[in-house]
């Protein structure tokens, strides 16, 4: 059966990891530098960025960052991560709208998650140890490691042997013409994950998730998981159990790691139960968020709306820490008001947030989740959100919040407000296309055409699409020559400096890939 369209990007993350346990790291015999990998990595990323699958959810991807960034933390603290790789490496996480069970590690620092591992997995704990793992994968350079030791193909062929083999796993026909002479279904084989790799991948990966401050039985939970759909005969909604296969061996180590933690782990105060608690709540809310992004078609998002217009009324009390039944209703209301918005029964969202927000009381992150949902409510609905003539948009605000209150402030003609707060973002966030986007519609909105031009070309360039971003800035340069007056003084230095500097970059690019080839 062939991979998920994503899937094989996995299997380049195959790797050991190094640290402080009781086993030798693989150690790194890469022939490939870290700069040769994630300009791969970049010619990857580049296409996965176009293609329609990709998801730039911010509230999930803020949520995935949340468990993301303290791993991050822990990889550097314990070593794992060296400042070279921290610099040169992306180390960008991304949402692929699928329904199986995966996440895969690319060249270069770039992982993706598909929705419906967010959807599947039942806590933040589980999510980490797959994080963990990717995680792990990459900071001991193993995708350079296969490739170099099992391909001698120029890097641009090597990003072309990934990507062929991510588009035959959707459309065979396609992936075959993609790729030149069939070389996909030889990197196929050629990148499945060894067992050694595996074993050190879930060492390290175990170690990091610890340190980050996660439970050891999200390890625990997941293999669980695996073992059920290995022995369902994986049916391919776990396209994860064939690049990472899941051996006996592999099993019992987990177990013990984990029983070892446990045994000499002290027993949790009242304060983290709590927190734990808290936790699982608000990752019920961000499961059926996943559930209902990844397009499961017209009658699921029906029946989950039923689902949640059938809990009782009132809802169970909230307890602290939140119970089984708080957490479960939370999700379910949660999922019923995200899709009865999808189905456009803008009045039944409104009643399940309704008997959502008590739940919620008292939750910083779960109750803001709750009130984006709401603002997002309106604004499908094309309503201006009632926040919108009254509230700015705090400096401390998360990604979601300041993207999310900028649709809602525009609505409300406060495109001045809504740029003045992109543009500070944006300085400290280059790399956030939606975010560059968000700030060409507010500088169109006040007829500042050379402005809403250069947002729109750094938009692409966040996303390493140097060709297109150049084209906008010739764009702008052209507009403020024919149209005197169109742009100041700092603004036209902007975008000429810019402009020498995405040519720059253009030639480079054709430079290096002359000498690749």
């Amino acid at each position: 059966m062939a991979a998920s369209p994503f899937a094989l990007a996995q299997t380049t993350a195959a790797a050991a990891s190094r640290g402080s346990g009781a086993l030798p790291s693989l150690g790194d015999n890469s022939e490939l530098s870290a700069a040769a990998e994630r300009r791969i990595g970049d010619r990857i990323a580049v296409s996965l960025y176009r293609d329609p699958d990709y998801v730039d959810d911010p509230v999930l991807v803020d949520y995935l960052q949340s468990i993301w960034q303290p791993l991050m933390a822990a990889a550097r603290a314990r070593g794992e991560l060296s400042a070279e790789l921290d610099e040169r490496f992306a180390w960008d996480v991304f949402l692929i709208r699928d329904r199986s069970i995966n996440a895969f590690a690319l060249p270069g620092g770039y992982f993706g998650v598909h929705l419906g591992l967010i959807s599947a997995v039942t806590s933040p704990d589980q999510m980490a140890a797959v994080l963990a793992h990717e995680l792990s994968h990459v900071t001991q350079r193993h995708i350079s490691r296969l490739l170099t030791q099992q391909t001698k193909q120029a890097p641009w062929m090597l990003a072309a042997m990934v990507l062929g083999a991510l588009v035959a796993s959707k459309n065979s026909n396609a992936g075959m013409a993609a790729i030149v002479g069939g070389q996909a279904v030889a990197a196929q084989g050629q990148l499945d994950f060894s067992r050694d790799m595996e074993r050190e991948a879930d060492r390290i990966g175990f170690g990091v998730m610890n340190d980050a401050g996660y439970a050891s039985r999200g390890v625990s939970d997941m293999f669980e998981k695996l073992q059920q759909a290995n022995r369902l005969n994986d049916n391919g909604s776990f396209p994860y159990l064939r690049s990472h296969p899941l051996t006996t061996q592999r099993i019992a180590e987990a177990q013990a790691r984990v029983q070892l933690v446990s045994s000499t782990a002290s027993k949790p105060s009242a304060q983290k139960q709590v927190l734990e608690g808290q936790a699982q709540l608000l990752h019920a809310m961000m499961a059926e968020r996943a559930r209902i992004l990844a397009v499961p078609g017209v009658d699921v998002l029906r029946t989950q709306l039923a689902q949640a217009q059938r809990k009782t009324v009132p809802v169970s009390a909230l307890e602290s820490p939140p119970s089984a039944a708080n957490i479960d209703d939370a999700g379910v209301l949660y999922g019923g008001a995200f899709a009865a918005a999808q189905l456009r029964d803008f009045p039944a969202a409104r009643l399940l947030l309704g008997r959502l927000k008590p739940l919620t009381a008292g939750m910083a992150r779960a109750s803001k989740v709750v009130e984006l949902l709401s603002i997002e409510v309106d604004l499908l609905d094309s309503k201006i959100p009632a926040s919108a003539a009254t509230t700015g948009i705090s400096k401390s605000a998360s990604r979601a919040e300041l993207l999310m209150n900028a649709k809602s402030l525009m609505t409300a003609n406060r495109a001045s407000d809504v740029a003045q707060a992109l543009q500070t973002w944006v300085a400290e966030h280059p790399r956030d296309a939606m975010a560059w986007q968000l700030l060409a519609t507010a500088y169109g909105q006040q007829n500042q055409q050379v402005r809403a031009i250069r947002a729109d070309a750094e938009s692409r360039f966040a996303q390493l699409d140097y060709g297109a971003a150049l084209d906008r800035l010739k764009a702008a340069q052209g507009l403020m020559r024919s149209s005197p007056g169109s742009a100041d003084y700092v603004e036209a230095s902007i975008i000429d400096t810019r402009t020498r500097q995405v040519e720059s970059i253009v030639k480079e690019q054709a430079l290096q890939d002359k000498i690749d080839r």
